[in-house]
């Protein structure tokens, strides 16, 4: 049988819900029968059912499911949370075979799914395209392993690399990458800013370009420059404002106290416990150059305007990393790297 072609469909399966399951993982599965794929589903959104559930609820003859396999992405659930364990339903149920992409990190779970069902007598085999699983998972298992979100960097430069002109807010990207940056800020748990970049442009940080969900927005503000009126205190998103004078909640602003220096430790930190899985900065210039002089990054987006020279203004980061795809988006050209 033909372990891969599944695990691979359960992949394309999960990333359907990307940007909708915070907190949980992604995750798809497909059970076969006879060589023939007679259910699919995948986990959609937090606190509904998950991957294999609603792969079960779809088979449309039951009775045949104990002599069916069911493949999915990650290491089925052990523990109650909003919904019963996984790895409960698949042993009462009495699956002939469990097929498992990557086993899951999380204090809760880890090998213990995969240990119900063997015990249970289930053949039970993990591991397959497991470095695909967790590329699928990234965020999730940076969370839970390194105790901090994923973090992407992204910025748009000239062709001679600024980020403006004459250190005034400067339209860069075009209508298509402008797009794509809103389809990226809705695939990712938050959004983040600097006091600068939030007072020099006044941005609302949502991803008004397409339908897609919101981003928490993140402000690090220390002094509490930015004015109450401005669009990143408006209620069309949970905002987190990182700054060295209160700790304050108002209906949906969470001011947390930090304090200004070394403060990306203390900021990761905070991040973590609040929950946030993943975080785009965006910006500006100096918050960007910080993240990377701390080796604090996980990929990088840049999108270049090979049409547009500015010749003054504030000068694009600095980044070595390793270069893994390039997209056209006509005359912007979008580079993505990887930390090594």
């Amino acid at each position: 049988m033909n372990h891969e072609f599944y695990i691979k469909r359960c992949i394309e399966l999960a990333k359907k819900a990307t940007g909708k399951t915070y907190p949980n993982p992604l995750v798809g599965a497909v059970i076969v029968h006879n060589g023939k794929i007679i259910g699919e589903g995948y986990h959609q959104k937090a606190g509904e059912s998950h991957a294999e559930i609603n792969a079960i609820n779809s088979v449309k003859n039951p009775e045949i499911l104990p002599e069916s396999t069911i493949y999915v992405s990650l290491e089925p659930c052990a523990h109650f949370g909003k919904t019963p364990p996984c790895s409960l339903k698949l042993k009462e149920i009495g699956f002939k075979k469990v097929v498992i992409g990557a086993m899951d990190s999380h204090d809760k779970v880890n090998g213990k799914g995969k240990k119900i069902l063997m015990d249970a007598g289930i053949e039970t085999i993990s591991g397959i395209l497991e470095d695909d699983c967790r590329e699928l998972n990234k965020r999730f298992f940076t969370f839970h392993e390194k105790k901090r979100p994923y973090l992407i960097l992204k910025w748009a430069e000239s062709k001679d690399s600024f980020i403006d002109k004459d250190y005034k807010p400067t339209k860069i990207s075009n209508e298509l990458a402008s797009q794509f940056v809103h389809q990226i800020r809705s695939e990712e748990h938050a959004i983040l800013v600097g006091t600068q970049t939030a007072l020099n442009d006044n941005p609302s940080l949502t991803t008004r370009l397409i339908k897609g969900r919101n981003p928490v927005r993140i402000l690090i503000d220390f002094e509490l420059k930015v004015p109450r009126d401005f669009k990143i205190y408006n209620n069309e998103a949970p905002t987190l404002v990182f700054n060295q004078e209160k700790d304050a909640e108002e209906e949906n602003i969470k001011f947390i106290k930090i304090s200004k220096e070394n403060f990306l430790e203390e900021l990761l930190q905070k991040l973590y416990e609040n929950q946030i899985q993943s975080v785009l900065v965006e910006g500006g210039s100096r918050m960007l150059q910080t993240f990377i002089d701390a080796n604090l990054w996980d990929e990088t987006i840049i999108i270049k305007n090979e049409n547009l020279i500015l010749e003054n203004g504030t000068k694009a980061p600095k980044l070595e990393g390793n270069l893994v795809e390039e997209i056209d988006f006509r005359n912007n050209r979008v580079s993505f790297y990887r930390n090594n």
